[in-house]
């Protein structure tokens, strides 16, 4: 009896990259954050759960493009490309839960995550093809991460910490041009290489026309929420700096 490719999607792989970031979520969780408020420990542990695959994604994401070659972005997905998008589909995972559980009304984030689950889930087990491009850009997703999350910790503590608060201010600066540069110039430059390709009709024979148009959706929609969010942060800490300066010599 044939089973359906989404019949397919619960891998021995699949299931321990869960089960581990799930142990992940748990030590920081119960361990490393039990004495942090209501809201800050449930968010740190997710940006600790983050930080976890961030890294180690873009890693296995490399390894597995590097064994390609250049520009194939319609070829027949690989053995370490495929569990390259399972990593980062348990991470997703367990961090949609997260949010379902303790966050239910952050819907931005949710629908980003559902879509994200979208995107890697149709080109690991439906599609089969394409994950060369798709995990390009999980590179570029995820090469602010250890910047971004310990940001973000930083952030939810400063108000009670003067070591957060002063790590804060110095990164900031420092990571919104990171992450400007590679949201705002290197991520949109690929997708425009991504596009042509795909409209090219290059791609027919390997990704179906509703598989390439949904992720390019997805994903134009990711970069520009990143675009926005970046902006505002850059405007903030402008603000901020110039409250400063005004005070300083007033």
């Amino acid at each position: 009896m044939e089973v359906g490719p989404l019949m397919n999607c619960y891998t021995p792989t699949l299931l321990a990259f869960f089960l581990t970031f799930l142990l992940v979520y748990l030590i920081a969780y119960f361990i490393l954050f039990r004495h942090w408020g209501p809201r800050a420990r449930p968010f740190a542990t997710s940006c600790f759960t983050s930080l976890a695959h961030g890294t180690p994604a873009a890693f296995l994401a490399a390894r597995a493009i590097y064994r390609e070659p250049p520009g194939r972005f319609a070829s027949p997905n690989s053995a370490a490309q495929s569990t390259a998008l399972e990593f980062s589909m348990a991470y997703f995972l367990t961090d949609l839960l997260h949010y379902l559980v303790f966050f239910p009304h952050d819907t931005l984030f949710i629908i980003h995550h559902v879509a994200t689950l979208f995107v890697l889930l149709t080109c690991r087990y439906v599609v089969s093809s394409g994950a060369y491009g798709i995990l390009v850009l999980l590179i570029l997703a995820e090469i602010t991460s250890p910047c971004q999350n310990t940001w973000s910790i930083a952030k939810v503590r400063r108000d009670v910490s003067t070591a957060a608060d002063k790590y804060y201010r110095f990164l900031s600066p420092y990571f919104y041009a990171l992450y400007s540069m590679v949201r705002g110039i290197i991520g949109p430059t690929f997708v425009y290489e991504l596009v042509t390709f795909y409209a090219g009709e290059l791609a027919e024979d390997s990704i179906p026309r509703w598989a390439w148009i949904s992720w390019i959706v997805v994903i134009v929609c990711g970069i520009l929420v990143s675009i926005i969010w970046v902006l505002n942060n850059w405007k903030l800490w402008y603000s901020e700096r110039s409250s400063e300066v005004e005070k300083k010599f007033s």
